[in-house]
């Protein structure tokens, strides 16, 4: 297959996944990028967050037109992280190639489990404490910096049970994050994106931002929980290859 062909396969998955689930797009853009599309580490991680920012920007404003986002919670919950993204972003070039992606499966691994025990809390929204607010968003920033993504496989499950979002808020809330983060992340690298492979990323993420449409539709029609179970069971086997190849 060209590699034109992967890029839009890969693009529409990641899109499809950012649309219904408000995260997770990242997560499987970097893998993609490095073994289907030839990026290295570092590379793929500053690649992912092009791609990222673009597909979530259009995902938040789907949701935006069905009232699922929160954005004074989703506005605090990102600021917080804008700092730590920026400032683990500048370190994440001076770490070996091996290391990275080591870390990026494990954090892979973390949040498969996580999302395979996650339940929806329901139809309404607890009272957010701006503290735990602020203190999520600062540690979600730094993982988003760090590692290129945009973080959204975590931010779903930190709004929904420790913020207390309902399901639907929390995924549209998330692409607020998302979309903050991978802004400040990128800026962070805006040196390192000049030997980028453009003519793969263009069509990579337009074919992202077309498939997160689909997503925001088949999100509206099948059970939250059954894209939430089959995601995770990807995400843990994708993480587990990773790790089994860096150690190879």
């Amino acid at each position: 297959m060209s590699t034109l062909l992967l890029a839009l396969a890969a693009g529409a998955v990641i899109g499809l996944a950012l649309g219904a689930l408000g995260g997770g797009g990242s997560v499987l853009a970097v893998p993609a990028l490095i073994y289907l599309l030839g990026f290295t580490p570092a590379a793929a991680t500053t690649a992912s967050l092009v791609i990222v920012t673009a597909t979530s920007a259009t995902a938040l404003y789907a949701h935006t037109r069905d009232g699922n986002v929160h954005w004074g919670t989703g506005s605090l919950f990102a600021m917080a992280g804008i700092v730590p993204a920026m400032l683990a972003g500048t370190l994440a070039g001076q770490v070996p190639a091996a290391l990275l992606t080591c870390a990026f499966a494990v954090i892979a691994v973390l949040a498969a489990l996580r999302m395979l025990r996650r339940r929806d809390g329901g139809d309404g929204d607890r009272p957010v404490r701006p503290g735990r607010a602020a203190a999520a968003g600062a540690g979600l920033g730094a993982v988003t910096g760090f590692l290129g993504v945009g973080g959204g496989f975590l931010a779903v499950p930190a709004l929904a049970s420790v913020l207390g979002l309902r399901m639907r808020a929390a995924v549209g809330t998330s692409l607020l994050v998302i979309t903050v983060n991978s802004l400040a992340a990128l800026a962070a690298r805006a040196g390192t994106a000049d030997g980028l492979r453009w003519a793969v990323i263009g069509p990579f993420a337009g074919a992202a931002v077309l498939g997160a449409w689909d997503g925001k539709r088949l999100a509206a029609k099948v059970s939250g929980g059954l894209l939430q179970r089959i995601f995770a069971v990807v995400l843990l086997a994708l993480a587990v290859f990773m790790l089994i190849d860096s150690a190879l």
